[in-house]
C-alpha cells in the first residue's frame, strides 16, 4: 500500500507468478537516469560514502569516485561532515 501522496501511485502495476505458483501484483520499475555531468550534493547526518555511491552509481564500490572528485578534503571521513557540499562526478570505470 502507498500513502495518498506517494509518487508510486501512478506507476502501472502488473501481475507476476512467483516460483510457488502464486500470482502477485507488483509495480513496474522506474528507470533511473545515468549521470552525464558533475553536480553538487549537500551531506546529511548519517550519510556514508558507500551508500552515496550506491545511490548515484548503483554500486557501493564506487565510493572512490566521490573521494577523487573532492581532492581538497584529505581524509574520506572528513567528506561526511553534515552541511559539506560534495562534487558528485559522472559514473566511470568498472
Amino acid at each position: 500500500m502507498f500513502f495518498n501522496d506517494s509518487r508510486y501511485l501512478s506507476v502501472k502495476e502488473y501481475a507476476v507468478t512467483d516460483p510457488q505458483g502464486r500470482t502477485v501484483t507488483v509495480k513496474r520499475a522506474r528507470p533511473t537516469l545515468e549521470l552525464n555531468g558533475s553536480f553538487q550534493y549537500t551531506v546529511k547526518d548519517g550519510d556514508r560514502l558507500d551508500l552515496l555511491a550506491n545511490k548515484f552509481y548503483h554500486s557501493s564500490r564506487k565510493w572512490w569516485l566521490i573521494c577523487d572528485a573532492n581532492p581538497d578534503i584529505m581524509y574520506p571521513d572528513e567528506l561526511l561532515t553534515p552541511g559539506r557540499i560534495l562534487i558528485i562526478p559522472p559514473n566511470q570505470g568498472t
